[in-house]
This record gives C-alpha cells, structure tokens and sequence, in this order.
C-alpha cells in the first residue's frame, strides 16, 4: 500500500528502519487520529504527509540528543494525542511508558488508541502534572521526561524534572524563541536540579518547521516545595 511505503521511507531518511508490524501501528494511529479528530479536537495536522511529518517523524528526533536505553522508564508529560509518547513506543517497544495528560477525554482516547494498536508496557493517567509529581509512585520515578507540550521553558522544567530521577533526562522539544527561553529559564531548572547538557537545532526532515530539542539532565533531586500547586508555574515561572 502506498502510505505504507510512505511512512517506511519517511522513517528510512532518518535512519530508522521500521518492521511491517510497526509501519502498520503508524498507519492505524494515522486513521484513528484523524477520525476522532472529527468530534474532538486532538490536533490541527490532519493531512497524511503532515501527520507523518510533523507528528511521527518529529517525535522521534529526540534520537539527535538521547539514545534511549534497553527498558527504560518514560513519562511523556501533557501527551495530548500521544505526541511524543506513543511513536516513542511503537520504535522502542521496550521502552516502559507513561502517557500523563489533564484531559479525561484525550485519555480515554489514548487508552483506545493503546489497545487498538496493541501496546504493551504503557498507560494513560488523567491528573496534572503539579499533582501527578507529588506522588512518590512517580516522583523521580523515570529515567526519562518528555514534553511537546506549548508553555514556556521555564514552567515546563517545573511540571517534568520532579519526575526524572537524579542521572535521567527531561527532554525539551522547542519550536521557536528557544534562545531567549533559556536564559529565562537558567535559574528555574537549576533550583529544580537540572543542567542543560545538550541542545539540538534542525528543520523537521521535509519541512519548513524549526525543531529545538533540548537535553535538561537531572543532576540532584527536586526540593520537595515543587511543583508548586496547579496552575502556579505557568502563571508565576520561577
């Protein structure tokens, strides 16, 4: 089938060589994404080649920064859709996957969406990330942090490095601006135990979209004073 070629050769260009069981997955997240798309609002991409591009391919550009380790933890803060989480686990089927989202509708589509495609290993938690990270069953629980999520540098450290455990990761994935967030968020990852370790600029293979992805190491445990409560980190950035 054509669209499977599509996705097959996309994957090939930057050098990851998806099975025929995997290429189908992609291309059933495709069709279930853009059919529940019509009653609810998951995404604004909803062309084929876009949704490819700018959903499955981005996601996996974190391989720029991170070679993700044999079984290792991840948490995918404010997951929407499943981005970057789900093309996470269809490429690494051993990584142990939290999809955390503050939509009960987007996770009950996301709990849909992991048995369709017959996920192992991964589940969809309903909370916020100010009160998901209190919970010693995941507080500095994970090896990994990800986010495509749309705030500031500055909050998004403070929702998903209480997370990461001390010697993991949060990985940051930017669209713009990304100088200037950095320096305003210096202080706010350092107060919360992290370091920027590596900074990775390019287009989106195919498009014209600019990508920053950002490696935020967690070099000391989170103080126990953050997160602060909801809604406090996007409203007062440390």
């Amino acid at each position: 089938m054509e669209k499977l070629e599509y996705i097959k050769d996309e994957f090939e260009k930057i050098q990851i060589s998806l099975t025929a069981q995997q290429t189908e997955q992609f291309y059933k997240y495709y069709e279930l994404l853009t059919e529940k798309n019509k009653v609810m609002n998951l995404t604004a991409i909803t062309e084929f080649q876009d949704v490819v591009r700018k959903h499955f391919i981005d996601s996996l550009m974190v391989k720029e920064v991170l070679v993700l380790k044999e079984n290792a933890s991840l948490i995918d803060v404010g997951t929407g859709a499943g981005f970057p989480g789900i093309p996470l686990k269809i490429v690494y089927p051993h990584l142990e996957l939290v999809l955390l989202d503050s939509l009960n509708k987007r996770v009950q589509f996301l709990n849909d969406m992991i048995n369709q495609l017959k996920l192992q290993k991964i589940s969809a938690v309903h909370g916020r990330a100010e009160d998901i990270a209190k919970r010693l069953d995941y507080r500095e629980q994970f090896d990994y942090c990800v986010s495509r999520a749309v705030a500031n540098l500055a909050s998004l450290s403070e929702y998903c490095l209480p997370f990461v455990k001390v010697g993991g990761s949060f990985i940051a994935y930017k669209s713009e601006k990304v100088e200037e967030e950095i320096k305003s968020a210096a202080r706010a990852i350092e107060l919360l135990g992290g370091q920027i370790s590596e900074k990775k600029e390019f287009m989106i293979p195919g498009t014209e979209l600019y990508r920053c992805i950002l490696d935020i190491r967690k070099e000391s445990s989170t103080s126990g004073k953050y997160p602060r409560k909801a809604g406090k980190p996007l409203k007062e950035p440390l």
